[in-house]
């Protein structure tokens, strides 16, 4: 069952993985749009770190799991201010923006009561 949670809540990531690589001029594109330096390096590396942290999440090799799970949570909350900076749009675009940061605040929530379970299940007791 735990396994089947890793991979629900690591979909989001694994499935950019491989649109990103199926379509990497348009993942590409899009860290253009954004404004961030290097695009197509910028999103080389969005593709390998979701890769990566999604794989250590679900098949918590070495008991790395909770490493991933912050990888992810820190790049979640990155995409906030470059990718969804709703604060910058007008209406309707700033309330689709606002429901995607919202989205986002709840699944590095889930994130970080996975890196708790992977730190119980290793025997570190969560403060």
């Amino acid at each position: 069952m735990f396994l089947f949670v890793r991979i629900m809540i690591t979909t989001l990531f694994w499935s950019e993985v491989f649109l990103g690589l199926i379509n990497f001029n348009a993942f590409a594109g899009a860290v253009q749009r954004v404004g961030l330096p290097c695009p197509r390096f910028v999103a080389a590396g969005a593709i390998v770190l979701q890769g990566v942290a999604s794989f250590l999440i679900i098949t918590d090799f070495n008991q790395w799991g909770w490493y991933g799970a912050g990888a992810l949570s820190i790049f979640t909350l990155l995409t906030i201010p470059f990718g969804h900076a709703f604060w910058r749009c007008s209406e309707p675009r700033r309330t689709q923006e606002l429901h995607f940061v919202l989205e986002h605040i709840s699944l590095v929530g889930g994130l970080l009561l996975l890196i708790m379970i992977f730190w119980m299940n290793s025997g570190i007791t969560p403060v």
